[in-house]
């Protein structure tokens, strides 16, 4: 083990230690997280999702940082990621059960308010379903534009005030791999399932759990680097 993934192990305790050995920050997080949903969305996907493709970066280069990688850039796509996340869980969560509804399940919605049980994981699994079939294809294509748009800029926070070269970029994605792995077998095989557990959650912890598979799209992120 290298000093700096000993210095990233200790940043991910020290990030999270407080909340688990205080009761008092703990509730604070959740007060706070209730009133303020889509601000701490920013927060949280700002972070851990950073940190995400910094592991990501590490597995692909064997570093957690280079000049390009651009720490504030990426955390503020990623913050405003993250609300659109948080917009697109709400707006699923709400509007899957109602569909199933009109398609004539019965009390498809109050099933998702209730105790585990298996039409409540066909629900959660529908409504994950639908957000990754429709939503996320869109989310990771724009996500893999910023994160070109950031190493194009150098890294420099001159990235946020830097109009995006849409057409450029558009055309010069590698769509093979977005296809053939990003989206033919990350969503099916990984979120489809992952955000399934998410939906199963209750509602004023998905969001962070959301944050945290962010680590995991970092890694993702980075077996699909290796795929150019």
């Amino acid at each position: 083990m290298k000093k700096s993934d000993a210095l990233f192990i200790l940043l991910v305790v020290a990030l999270f230690l407080p909340f688990i050995l205080s009761d008092t920050i703990y509730e604070w997080y959740k007060s706070f997280n209730a009133s303020h949903g889509m601000l701490m969305s920013f927060i949280k996907f700002a972070i851990l999702s950073t940190l995400g493709e910094s592991l990501g970066l590490r597995i692909s280069t064997g570093a957690y940082y280079n000049r390009t990688f651009g720490i504030i850039p990426r955390m503020v796509v990623w913050g405003f990621l993250g609300m659109g996340i948080n917009m697109a869980m709400i707006i699923f969560s709400k509007g899957t059960p109602v569909f199933l509804e009109y398609l004539g399940m019965d009390h498809a919605a109050s099933l998702m308010n209730g105790e585990l049980c298996f039409p409540k994981f066909l629900v959660a699994l529908a409504i994950s379903v639908a957000m990754n079939s429709i939503f996320a294809p869109v989310f990771m294509t724009l996500h893999k534009i910023t994160d070109t748009h950031i190493k194009d800029c150098g890294g420099s926070i001159r990235t946020l005030v830097t109009p995006i070269p849409m057409t450029r970029i558009i055309t010069g994605l590698n769509w093979a791999v977005l296809w053939g792995f990003v989206f033919k077998k990350t969503i099916p095989l990984f979120w489809y399932p992952a955000h399934t557990i998410t939906f199963l959650l209750p509602s004023d912890t998905r969001v962070l759990f959301a944050a945290f598979l962010g680590i995991i799209l970092g890694v993702l992120l980075a077996i699909a680097a290796r795929k150019k």
